[in-house]
């Protein structure tokens, strides 16, 4: 039975912590978590969804606010004689003491193929850049950025109407298992970690509010990725008799006129002039409402 402690806050890495626990070959010993943090209109302080489920299984949780600067945690992780650590989305850069604790190595799931993408938004960026596929690494954590020896890869295809959330979704299936045999591989010997290449690095930064604008002097196609690739988190915009527009679904579609110009509106929606082609525009929150069909807001805006 190979000991772990699981280090992870999102939703996304539920289902592998969920999976290692289930396991027949892990011993899930404890969780380390992201501090209990303010969320919603409300700001109730909330749980993250990977201490919500250690706490419903019995499962020590540790929060630190920064584990590099908690003697006591990192004691308390020792007293546990973990053979790995497996960190997923945990939101802190962890020191060499606390890399030097496991028997083994720390194992870090990173969603993308390995030197590219390395940072914070690798999913976003993916298809923002309009890439036809993506995928998920584990990785032997170093001090460096996402810089470790390459143990396991999955490639995952990026459709056109793939949106971040569903690749997040995606990927939240596909770590599971990648994790497990990872584990099993390094303890059996069957896996020989790989060093990353020097070609191809590239950085995954945070997606700026800058960058959240809609430049209609864009493509269609760029246009489209970027509403794919920040789909609700935040979502692209663009400013209509000064109100935030949020753009949530579209399509790119033939047409041409001058870039922000609104060509045409049907059934299937409001199809705007791009720097190339045009963008239909298909869903839609306007500043203060709902979401809706974008013929419905273009409708209202026309009265």
């Amino acid at each position: 039975m190979i000991k772990i402690i699981f280090f992870g806050t999102p939703a996304i890495a539920l289902k592998s912590l969920e999976y290692l626990y289930n396991s027949d070959n892990i011993e899930v010993a404890a969780v380390v978590t992201q501090p209990d943090k303010p969320a919603g209109r409300g700001h109730k302080i909330t749980m993250s969804p990977v201490k919500q489920f250690a706490l419903a299984h019995n499962l020590p949780v540790f929060q630190p606010k920064s584990i590099r600067k908690e003697p006591d945690i990192q004691e308390a992780l020792k007293k546990l004689s973990p053979d790995f650590f497996v960190t997923f989305a945990f939101g802190q850069i962890l020191s060499q003491d606390v890399l030097d604790i496991p028997r083994y190595e720390t194992i870090n799931l990173h969603a993308s193929l390995l030197p590219k993408y390395r940072g914070a938004n690798p999913i976003q960026r993916a298809i923002i850049n309009g890439d036809k596929q993506t995928g998920i690494c584990t990785m032997i954590t170093e001090l460096g950025l996402d810089c470790g020896d390459v143990c396991m890869k999955k490639v995952i295809d990026i459709p056109d109407d793939m949106t971040c959330v569903d690749l997040f979704e995606k990927i939240s299936e596909d770590a599971p298992e990648l994790i497990e045999k990872t584990l099993i591989g390094l303890v059996d010997n069957t896996i020989v970690p790989t060093p990353q290449s020097a070609d191809g690095v590239c950085m995954a930064n945070k997606v700026s509010k800058e960058e959240t604008l809609i430049d209609w002097n864009r493509s269609a196609e760029d246009i489209h990725n970027l509403v794919r690739g920040i789909y609700k988190f935040p979502s692209a915009y663009f400013v209509y008799n000064n109100k935030i527009i949020k753009v949530l679904e579209t399509r790119v579609v033939d047409g041409s006129g001058t870039p922000g110009d609104f060509v045409d509106a049907g059934k299937d929606g409001v199809k705007i002039a791009c720097g190339q082609d045009c963008i239909l525009l298909v869903k839609v929150k306007p500043e203060g409402k709902g979401e809706m069909p974008a013929r419905d807001w273009f409708n209202g805006i026309r009265k």
